[in-house]
């Protein structure tokens, strides 16, 4: 780990103890106390997340960076948007990362919440992909194009269409019925999200999200657009109030951000998986 890096997560490290010890026991923390000492463990922090990429990325992070400070990432594994939160809430585990802001903000205001955003980590782009067609431009009238049927992703496609001028679309937009002008009258074909990795052969371009791309063993070559860095669908690591100046849950950030995990994620996917600009 560069000596930079270490520094700050030390420091930072130092800081959320000295805020801990105090509001513990009502007064300034001592020196000693201050940061853990060279090679003192953090401890081990559960952290729940689907497979790809978040798994793999908390599994490079554990097995590399987070040695040097003692940190002991437990990567608990799910396969579905809906239970990590519960599992947050519940104090099952002690954060997650699977989940951009907006989805954070729902499940509060549904549930009545008060999980809480560390900050964002990366993106977990979305991208058009085609074996037919090397760009849009190649596309004929009529053409096919398959996007997700859930709202998130169904709108999460068309506005990616609409940013290149290919459609236009309510600023609301979730489905087909947000679409304002369709000029190349593509004809849209609305499938599950899981099932369009498979789906590319069937149709002449195909939305998938990378939970699924990378499974299918779709790479950025074949795609022929990719979601821009100004998404708005990064991935954050969430945790309960509580935790939120916890060395452990501090640490796991900062080395989620720093750029060692970024050169991981460039170096694996090739660009499909954006880390967050520092």
């Amino acid at each position: 780990m560069p000596r930079a890096l270490r520094a700050s997560l030390l420091a930072a490290t130092a800081a959320a103890l000295a805020l801990t010890l105090t509001a513990c026991g009502g007064g300034s923390a001592p020196a000693s106390s201050d940061a853990p000492a060279e090679g003192e463990a953090l401890g081990t922090i559960k952290v729940g997340a689907l497979q790809t990429p978040a798994g793999d990325i908390l599994n490079f992070v554990n097995e590399g960076p987070a040695k040097e400070l003692g940190l002991t990432i437990e990567f608990v594994p799910f396969t579905d948007y809906n239970t990590p939160n519960t599992a947050l809430a519940d104090g099952s585990i002690d954060a997650n990362l699977f989940q951009n802001t907006t989805f954070l903000e729902n499940f509060n205001t549904n549930t009545g919440g008060d999980l809480i955003s560390l900050g964002e980590a990366y993106l977990p782009s979305a991208a058009f992909y085609s074996n037919k067609v090397k760009s849009f431009d190649e596309l004929e009238e009529g053409a096919s194009i398959a996007i997700p049927n859930d709202p998130t992703n169904e709108g999460r496609a068309l506005k990616m269409l609409a940013a290149e001028g290919l459609i236009e679309v309510a600023d609301d937009v979730t489905n087909l019925s947000g679409i304002t002008a369709n000029p190349k009258k593509f004809d849209f074909k609305e499938v599950e999200n899981a099932s369009l990795g498979r789906a590319i052969d069937d149709v002449d371009v195909a939305f998938v999200t990378i939970t699924f791309a990378l499974p299918a063993g779709l790479t950025s070559e074949q795609a022929i657009l990719i979601e821009g860095t100004d998404s708005a669908y990064y991935n954050v690591l969430a945790t309960r109030p509580e935790l939120k100046d916890d060395p452990r849950v501090t640490a796991l950030y900062e080395l989620l951000v720093s750029d060692e995990t970024a050169e991981y994620m460039n170096d694996t996917w090739g660009g499909l998986v954006v880390p967050v600009a520092r």
